[in-house]
């Protein structure tokens, strides 16, 4: 069976229905209808940004198995279009759908870096790591533009407040100035995202994200200036990457990473949807087999909800994953490490900044 013709650069694959919308197939396109009749050039898919000006910007996490507990996004919505991102569900809650909407369509937050300024100087602020992304990639491409997380990191410099950092984006190199003097006191750590060593598979999974290489390399620069770097393998997908993860853990763990990580694809909302049509176009005489064994990896759902166990998943494939990622840490990353964070050093320069008034 031949792929479906793609839209190029797009990890979903069409506009898919808001759940929250009632009224979204009333919208009308009369002046893009009016541009193809007059045979102008459509660009349907551009990517548009819209400022936004929210009133707060360090969100408390309430989902128990994430990983972190404060979190700062200072884009919503995300131009790398990873086909599987969890994240593209709350694109439905600002009016927008979570496939191409989600990639095409993002939102700007310029004055994310008052807002921690402020934060940061409260009296009721206790210091904490705040994870810079978690929802949407901090140094998505219009970053290099708008340089917002660039700010953020010299407000948590200015005030020595502990950051972490997700990023599958080498953009990050950028701020190798700020980063080395932030690890010099422990103050932040770095997850890089890499889910697969082979160009062919990024390309159709995460279309307009960085090259393997570059990553690894970005890998590689991180951690040789001490800024401590661990990898995420996340999501695995049986049967596209589910097969990589030795070959991946010893590249890494040879290019300097402290530890890696992983979770189990599931295609939460409308995610399901947005993977299954990308299947379709993409990899058609894999699409049944690829979903019946996350279906098996979720007792027999394309998701699950369930905290502690949808990260993982259960049976036979999710524990034969689980067993694989044992066997590559104690062959690749046989001292375990965590990273330190320092916590300490924002308290104690608050109230120095206190005994000035």
């Amino acid at each position: 069976m031949e792929p479906k013709k793609v839209i190029k650069g797009r990890g979903a694959q069409e506009k898919i229905h808001n759940r929250f919308s009632a009224h979204q197939h009333e919208l009308r396109d009369d002046f893009l209808n009016y541009l193809e009749k007059e045979g102008e050039p459509i660009h349907k898919y551009q990517t548009t940004f819209i400022e936004t000006f929210p009133k707060t910007i360090v969100n408390k996490v309430t989902s128990p198995d994430v990983g972190m507990v404060y979190s700062l996004n200072p884009y919503q919505g995300c131009e790398h279009g990873c086909v599987y991102c969890y994240a593209r569900n709350s694109h439905e809650y600002w009016g927008y759908d979570a496939g191409i909407d989600f990639e095409s369509k993002i939102l700007v937050k310029k004055n994310a870096p008052e807002l921690l300024e402020k934060k940061l100087k409260s009296k009721k602020w206790k210091a904490y790591p705040i994870a810079l992304s978690g929802n949407t990639d901090c140094y998505q491409p219009i970053e290099k533009k708008l340089k917002i997380t660039r700010q953020l990191l010299e407000v948590f410099l200015k005030y020595r407040h502990p950051v972490g950092i997700i990023t599958k984006n080498v953009l990050i190199q950028r701020d190798l100035d700020i980063l080395s003097s932030l690890a010099k006191d422990n103050l932040v750590s770095v997850f890089l995202s890499i889910t697969s060593l082979k160009e062919e598979t990024r390309r159709i999974l995460e279309p307009r994200t960085a090259s393997i290489k570059k990553r690894l390399e970005t890998l590689e620069k991180l951690n040789a200036l001490g800024i401590p770097t661990n990898v995420m393998m996340a999501p695995i997908i049986p049967s596209i990457n589910s097969h990589e993860i030795l070959s991946l853990s010893k590249e890494v763990s040879l290019r300097g990473a402290k530890s890696i990580g992983y979770t189990v694809v599931r295609l939460n909302g409308a995610i399901g949807q947005i993977f299954t049509k990308w299947l379709e176009n993409t990899l058609p005489d894999k699409k049944d087999k690829i979903l019946h064994q996350i279906m098996e990896c979720h007792e027999g759902s394309l998701n699950d909800s369930q905290f502690g166990r949808r990260m993982k998943g259960t049976g036979n494939i999710a524990d034969q994953i689980h067993q694989m990622f044992d066997i590559a840490r104690k062959k690749y990353f046989p001292t375990a490490y965590k990273t330190y964070i320092n916590c300490e050093l924002h308290e104690s320069h608050k109230d120095g900044q206190l005994r000035l008034f």
